[in-house]
């Protein structure tokens, strides 16, 4: 493909467990050779890309057999930090073979809560792309447990993509794509609309052999992206020159067809659900403002009737229905002991700007 002339200059390409390790479990280094000369290739031609790879308790599980008296918990941490190893090293190695540097990034679902902590990742980023490093990134499983667990790395490189104003987010897998499960033939979808709901109809949930994420949580997460404007796209890893097939527009997999790109502060809070430090409930006055179509509205304290757990300006907080129901989330313009002082009141700033709202679908 030496006449590709690709459809993205900034993407995220997250490659799960299933297509980078073999039948036995351990690493396919053929697999991985096919996908670091692809992405080598891509960054030859001025394209940005930021590699989001699972694999690393993959690769543990050739480097030791963890005792049977361990808790899952404990045999996990052992196999994720000494196959973080064996994993890195094995891109480093291969990206060598095309000049080109690795940088390796870990990361907890805790590095998203605060906006600073965010803002000094998408930093770090962006000097490692403009230095034509490539970055390749992974859960810190060997710390994260339990609350600050990712759904699965599709979860953080969803994130990342976000994070990184990136025109493409690229998840392979080891199937082909979204099977319409309806029609009988199992023919893929090649397109999915941002407004498609009730992914369970078209797909079977299921979880990685080797990887925790299922299909379903991949649509939520490509779904959510295509409305922040994100182009994302389900392939087969394990498909001889997938990523160039994909950067030259052919159609292969299925694509979430992005709607208006959202930027800034707004693209943080869209993806902060389960990151919140605290919550509000509102009433139904302040419920219909809000998802109004008409005209973008703030929170304002005489819309709050409660108040939980404690935060301060500049937290992401949830926004609840006095039903229970998440409406959406935001970032708040002042602490949550000042909104109890306030709240019901007239005459008062927003809580929450609509610059800084996001109300979920």
């Amino acid at each position: 493909m030496k006449n590709l002339h690709p459809i993205y200059r900034k993407i995220v390409v997250k490659v799960g467990s299933n297509v980078i390790t073999g039948k036995n479990g351990e690493l396919d280094l053929e697999i991985l050779k096919s996908l670091t000369a692809q992405i080598a290739q891509l960054q030859s031609m001025g394209i940005q890309i930021i590699l989001v790879s699972s694999g690393a308790v993959s690769a543990g599980r050739s480097v030791i057999q963890p005792s049977g008296t361990l808790t899952p918990v404990a045999a996990r941490q052992i196999l994720a930090s000494t196959g973080q190893i064996k994993l890195i090293s094995t891109y480093n190695e291969l990206f060598l073979g095309h000049n080109l540097i690795t940088a390796q990034i870990l990361v907890t679902k805790g590095d998203f809560r605060d906006r600073q902590h965010y803002l000094n990742m998408q930093t770090c980023f962006t000097a490692l792309l403009q230095q034509s490093i490539i970055p390749v990134v992974n859960e810190n499983d060997a710390v994260s447990v339990t609350e600050l667990m990712f759904t699965d790395n599709d979860e953080l490189s969803g994130l990342i993509a976000s994070m990184m104003d990136v025109e493409g987010y690229i998840i392979l897998s080891h199937v082909d794509g979204l099977f319409d499960l309806k029609t009988g033939d199992g023919a893929i979808i090649p397109e999915i609309d941002p407004s498609t709901k009730h992914f369970h109809q078209y797909i079977q949930p299921g979880k990685s052999e080797f990887g925790r994420g299922g299909m379903l949580t991949k649509c939520h997460i490509a779904q959510k992206l295509s409305r922040l404007g994100i182009t994302v796209h389900i392939a087969n890893g394990r498909t001889p020159d997938i990523l160039l097939s994909i950067l030259g527009g052919k159609q292969t997999g299925t694509k979430f067809l992005p709607q208006k790109p959202t930027h800034g502060p707004k693209r943080w809070i869209a993806n902060s659900e389960g990151l919140e430090k605290g919550a509000v409930t509102i009433n139904k006055g302040a419920e219909t403002a809000l998802v109004s179509d008409e005209q973008a509205n703030s929170l304002l304290p005489i819309g709050i009737e409660s108040v939980e757990g404690i935060f301060f300006k500049g937290d992401i907080i949830k926004i609840c229905s006095k039903e229970g129901q998440a409406i959406g989330y935001g970032m708040a313009q002042y602490s949550s002991d000042k909104t109890l002082t306030i709240l019901g009141q007239k005459g008062h700033k927003p809580l929450i700007h609509y610059d800084y709202l996001y109300i979920t679908p």
